[in-house]
């Protein structure tokens, strides 16, 4: 079976073959039927295809190709460490369109003539992408502006090369053992998801007003804020941040820097993003973090942000304390169970090898110390051994890498780890605060009420069951008297939960009731048999935790 060829892809599936033959996947350029594309331009021969030269390779083959690369330099447990330090290199920068052509996108997409639009629009741009380009401009009421401007045919082109790597990772998964491991049509699907979002720039707008909205209680970091009535989705208009790169500071003006209070500040601005609001810029490289004239920390560049789960939040907030606190045996407990296994996985290895770096880490001197570092070696033991695990956690490790560099960058004495430690407390008292929060209250009332509502047909069936001889248990090599007292056991907490879940489906019905006795806004018997449930289902967790540690050590 060979890979199907769209005549409109077939020249850019033929560099695409190209590269595979040069990095010795020959055989499948072959399987796949493609050998035909590149028999008059034979593919150059392995000498000197390795890391560097592929990300050179990679930028040759435009935005697509240059975004791919960033994307696999997160995936620690796909690809070798020497190519995800490559690739966490690549540059994405390429010379700027004319002028003439940006100003053509602006009015056509702003509806206006860029006289009527700007005081003024620089020339030459700021900064120059594969995807657009960044031009300084002042608005006609004085403000100072960023304006994107995307390239012109950008959005068609990746268009088509993904549909080319959409078909080649289909390819990939259904003949190959490797693509069955790792599942390349799904990582596609979500690296399109991800591009695509990148190319609205809408998108990056919203993602500037919800970060900005997120860390309002730093004072230090500052996210530029965007100009809606100026922002379509191929151009966006921001606020001009007036500053220079942290990698561009010198050694005087490092001097006169708070770095130690700029870089714990950044740090603990990140922390909040990924543990507690679960939504947090992923590509904190040095060239997207600027600090400012005025001395604060600020971030740019909002096209790439990632999601984090409540359940993933907590074992992430788990695991970055177990390294911070060097529990290599802990962290590689709860790295396993964030994962998917795979046939071939192998727990003792891994739980090995992540406990074995952990430990080593704990020993480094303050300036070597990478949490990010740390992570990707997770992911890539996790990877290794056989267990998928979430992208999340490789996206996460890349974050914190980068962000490692810049808080040295700031403070050569800043300890990451150190800081995890100090902020751990509160980022659990808020991840407490938000699991508590009236919203989830509501929400575990009216789980409890649907359970209550389907109770008893449930009972009934049980019942109609017993009743036609019809309900059977098979128990083997079982002592009958444990058997009868763990079931005992097992109705106690059932019916103890089910008088709690009655309180609070009780209280949650009272709250809509007006009473003369009000506490904090709520009738005043609402809350107390709120806190009559909490304090009954304290008591029965603390119960339930003695008797089983009492189970397993008798056991």
């Amino acid at each position: 079976m060979s890979l199907s060829v769209h005549l409109e892809h077939a020249g850019r599936l033929a560099e695409v073959a190209r590269l595979l033959v040069k990095y010795g996947r020959g055989d499948l350029v072959k399987r796949a039927g493609l050998g035909d594309l590149i028999e008059d331009s034979p593919a150059p021969g392995a000498d000197g295809a390795g890391p560097a030269q592929l990300a050179r390779d990679l930028e040759a083959l435009g935005p697509t190709f240059i975004k791919l690369g960033q994307m696999l330099s997160t995936r620690a447990d796909m690809i070798p460490a020497a190519y995800v330090d490559a690739l966490s290199k690549l540059q994405d920068d390429v010379a700027p369109i004319p002028y003439e052509e940006a100003v053509q996108v602006v009015e056509k997409e702003l509806g206006a003539r860029i006289t009527k639009l700007f005081e003024s629009f620089d020339r030459e741009p700021m900064a120059s992408a594969s995807l657009g380009q960044v031009h300084h401009a002042v608005l006609r009421d004085g403000r100072e502006v960023a304006v994107k401007v995307q390239r012109p045919g950008v959005r068609e082109r990746v268009a088509s090369d993904l549909d080319i790597l959409a078909e080649l990772a289909k390819f990939i998964d259904a003949h190959t053992d490797i693509g069955r491991r790792f599942r390349f049509g799904e990582i596609v699907a979500q690296f399109r998801d991800s591009l695509i979002r990148e190319l609205d720039y809408r998108q990056e707008a919203r993602n500037l007003q919800t970060l900005g909205s997120n860390l309002e209680e730093f004072p230090l970091i500052l996210v530029p804020a965007p100009i809606g009535s100026y922002t379509t989705s191929r151009v966006l208009t921001m606020e001009f941040v007036r500053g220079m790169k942290v990698t561009t500071i010198s050694p005087l003006r490092r001097v006169e820097l708070d770095g130690a209070a700029l870089a714990e500040e950044l740090f603990r601005a990140y922390l909040e993003q990924v543990l507690v609001d679960g939504f947090f810029h992923a590509d904190p490289h040095p060239g997207n973090v600027f600090l400012t004239d005025d001395g604060r920390v600020a971030l740019i560049d909002l096209g790439m942000v990632a999601h984090v789960s409540p359940r993933m939040r907590d074992h992430l907030l788990k695991l970055m304390v177990a390294i911070g606190n060097g529990h290599g045996d802990e962290a590689a407990d709860i790295a396993c169970s964030m994962g998917e296994p795979m046939p071939s996985f192998d727990r003792e290895a891994a739980r090995r090898d992540i406990a074995g770096l952990v430990a080593w880490n704990e020993g480094l001197t303050v300036a070597d110390i990478d949490v990010g570092r740390v992570l990707l070696g997770i992911t890539r033991s996790c990877g290794a051994n056989g267990l998928r695990v979430p992208p999340d956690l490789a996206m996460l490790g890349k974050a914190l890498l980068n962000l490692d560099r810049v808080g040295h960058v700031l403070d050569e004495a800043f300890d990451p780890n150190a800081s995890l430690r100090r902020h751990a407390g509160e980022i659990a008292r808020r991840r407490v605060r938000q699991a508590g929060s009236m919203h989830d209250l509501f929400g575990a009332a009216i789980d409890a009420r649907d359970f209550l509502e389907a109770l008893p047909r449930r009972a009934n069936k049980i019942l109609d069951a017993l009743a036609n001889n019809e309900l059977k248990v098979t128990v083997e090599a079982i002592d009958e008297d444990r058997l009868i007292s763990g079931l005992q056991k097992i109705a106690n907490r059932i019916t103890l939960g089910l008088l709690l879940a009655s309180l609070v489906v009780g209280a949650a019905l009272i709250m809509r009731v007006p009473t003369t006795w009000m506490v904090m806004g709520y009738p005043g018997l609402a809350i107390l048999l709120f806190l009559a449930a909490a304090l009954g289902a304290g008591v029965l967790a603390v119960h339930i935790l003695n008797q089983d540690g009492k189970h397993r050590k008798g056991g």
